[in-house]
């Protein structure tokens, strides 16, 4: 980095400089000439799909996964509202990816006419994208260009949201400035702050309210996984002594082969233990937890004000008191500092799942997959899972990740797609192999992506479960027919995509498949066979919680 640059040299600099080692995107004509910057050998690895939206769904992937930054690079007007969905999703989840556009240059703006890729005005993407991200800018003026950039990730890592900044065509080679705070900072990006003072009077109130607590339970929220706070919770857990429980938007923040660790806590549609446990607590100490329908099994909040704790978006709410200026990261780490009661409970892991029919040669269920799954997981170690949006959400809240393997999902935003490529952005990211589960619905959409893997030496193993169609909205339709998928043969375009493919419809041969599966050095998938209205234990239960129906 040098006090004076092309602002394309000067935004790789800056990248590598906050440790940004890859890239995601896909070239168009109006980011061309920036998109080839970032591919000059300069220690940054380009990953391109072969559609916009799965290029977001596969940073999103490696930015949960690794905790990075991720970085988007797509053309304007047709590239760049091709990652609206994806870029929302990680704006609700909060996953900071930087979205970097191309965009017309004062030539062509000259024109006086519609430029090709434009929907409305000049700056319609800008103002999209300023909805669906905490920071966006247009980088439009050599003096302020390397301060604007910065403006912009500082903000993305203090709310651990996206950011968007537009280049356009001819800013790429201009000639900026570049200020010495930034050639002499050292590249690390800060949290928010917090009022010292009242952390810690939270933490206090917060331990005279623990210590008086006779059944008291925690429930870790997806910002303890956002803020970087899984050792410090897991040590807090370990110091109170208590059951803990994870929400659905945040399974796999606490290790699920903990012995503390009670399962996912859903609200009505928890299981039994869950809510019972839950129920009869006299505290319940809520760290991270945003209140989204999905996370409270779409009912509103239960637990009553003068019994809960909630700390979430900087701030702690102490039944009828509301600290702010209270960072997450601030408050746990004083709690660890207090001298709290410690409890020995024993608590017991439980999930939805109900025994297993004998009998291996029947039909396989999707309650069956969940068996076999688990099962395998326990014997093989190095496994990530992740899981698709529809059924297989709800499915995933059953699988159980041992050996500090990761769990992904889009766990409240929900888009169908994220599953195939977010796996191979995650794998790009840390190595670990994914176990993906995927409807078909879904795979049709994005999957073929998979066809990517063997460019970038990745292996996935792709679960289908094939039931021919929507099988999440059978239960409520009127019409059948419009829930209807045409009949891929996934198994043969495994093999012709360069994988392994396998066609199951029994316990034992998924029982193999996998066995198999786990031997193969390439990606593979499994095809499962299952009937058209089968379901997963949890999705009976939030379908008949949401609209009243069995």
């Amino acid at each position: 980095m040098k006090a004076r640059m092309q602002l394309g040299d000067y935004l790789v600099a800056y990248l590598r400089k906050i440790g940004v080692t890859h890239l995601f995107g896909i070239p168009g004509d109006l980011v061309i000439q920036l998109f080839m910057k970032f591919g000059k050998p300069r220690g940054m690895e380009v990953v391109t799909l072969s559609h916009e939206p799965s290029t977001g769904f596969a940073v999103d992937g490696y930015t949960r996964a690794t905790g990075k930054i991720g970085v988007l690079c797509v053309t304007y007007g047709a590239g760049g509202h091709n990652v609206v969905n994806p870029v929302a999703g990680s704006f609700s989840e909060r996953v900071p990816i930087l979205v970097i556009s191309g965009g017309p240059g004062e030539e062509k703006r000259k024109l006086g006419v519609l430029i090709h890729h434009q929907a409305k005005e000049i700056e319609s993407q800008f103002h999209i994208f300023q909805e669906i991200t905490c920071a966006a800018k247009i980088i439009n003026d050599p003096r302020t260009a390397a301060t604007d950039i910065d403006e912009v990730v500082r903000n993305m890592w203090l709310h651990q949201q996206p950011g968007y900044i537009e280049i356009h065509q001819d800013m790429v080679d201009r000639e900026i400035e570049v200020p010495r705070e930034i050639l002499e900072w050292d590249g690390k990006l800060s949290y928010a702050r917090s009022d010292i003072r009242k952390v810690e009077e939270a933490a206090r109130e917060t331990t005279e309210r623990f210590n008086r607590a006779r059944k008291p339970v925690v429930i870790v929220g997806i910002e303890t996984f956002r803020y970087k706070l899984t050792r410090e919770i897991v040590e807090l857990v370990e110091r109170m002594g208590v059951p803990c429980m994870t929400t659905v938007l945040a399974k796999g923040a606490f290790p699920m082969d903990h012995p503390q660790y009670m399962g996912v806590n859903i609200g009505p549609i928890s299981p039994p233990p869950i809510r019972e446990r839950v129920e009869e607590a006299d505290l319940v100490l809520n760290l991270g937890t945003l209140l989204t329908d999905m996370n409270l099994g779409s009912r509103p909040p239960h637990l009553p004000p003068e019994k809960s704790i909630w700390a979430v978006q900087n701030k702690v709410n102490i039944s009828y008191h509301t600290y702010t200026d209270v960072t997450l990261r601030d408050y746990v780490k004083t709690l660890l500092k207090a001298p709290l009661k410690q409890h020995h409970e024993k608590v017991e892991y439980c999930d939805n799942l109900t025994p297993q029919p004998p009998g291996e040669h029947r039909p396989i269920q999707v309650s069956d997959m969940l068996w076999e799954v688990n099962k395998f997981l326990q014997t093989h170690k190095g496994y990530m899972v992740v899981a698709e949006s529809g059924d297989m959400l709800f499915a995933g809240l059953d699988v159980k990740v041992g050996h500090r393997g990761l769990y992904l999902a889009q766990g409240y935003y929900a888009s169908m797609g994220f599953g195939v490529p977010g796996a191979l952005g995650a794998q790009i990211g840390t190595g670990q192999r994914p176990l993906v589960l995927c409807g078909d619905g879904a795979f049709q959409m994005t999957g073929p992506e998979i066809s990517h893997a063997p460019r970038y030496k990745l292996n996935p193993i792709v679960l289908v479960m094939n039931n021919g169609g929507w099988a999440i909205f059978r239960p409520v339709a009127e019409r059948q027919d419009l829930l209807t998928l045409p009949p891929w043969p996934y198994a043969r375009l495994a093999e012709a995509w360069g994988g392994k493919g396998f066609r199951v419809t029994t316990v034992a041969e998924l029982r193999q498949a996998l066995q198999e599966a786990d031997k193969t050095p390439s990606f593979v998938i499994i095809e499962i066979i299952v009937d058209p209205y089968d379901l997963s234990p949890v999705t009976v239960k939030y379908i008949k919680a949401s609209v009243g129906k069995d």
